[in-house]
């Protein structure tokens, strides 16, 4: 089984930037792919951003330019740096890890973004 913890929530100003980490722990295969996902008051729970092990990237259309996923393969760690903040982005994000047929996910970590 496999463990995912995520850390760098917390209250910011419209504009403003926040860094989301994401270490993942246990019995993890080498191929994968770590992602963010948020889910917003009201909405459904949407990818925000992947990487794969080999480095490609995807991005939702809203946060294009704005927010920059990478990952660090040897620590099995993901992170979403996020900058121009908008109130838009408000929501609870979580870390996600997905290889073969299994997929895991993280406790969520809380993003608010005031205007």
């Amino acid at each position: 089984q496999v463990q995912l913890v995520e850390s760098g929530g917390g209250l910011v100003q419209a504009g403003g930037s926040l860094r989301l980490s994401c270490a993942a722990s246990g019995i993890i295969l080498s191929i994968n792919v770590m992602g963010w996902y948020r889910q917003a008051p009201g909405k459904q729970r949407e990818l925000v951003a992947d990487i794969a092990s080999g480095g490609i990237t995807n991005y939702a259309d809203s946060v294009k330019g704005r927010f920059t996923i990478s990952r660090d393969n040897a620590k099995n760690t993901v992170y979403l740096q996020m900058n121009s903040l908008k109130p838009e982005d408000t929501g609870d994000y979580y870390c996600n890890l997905a290889s073969g047929f299994r997929s895991f996910w993280g406790q969520g970590t809380q993003v608010t973004v005031s205007s």
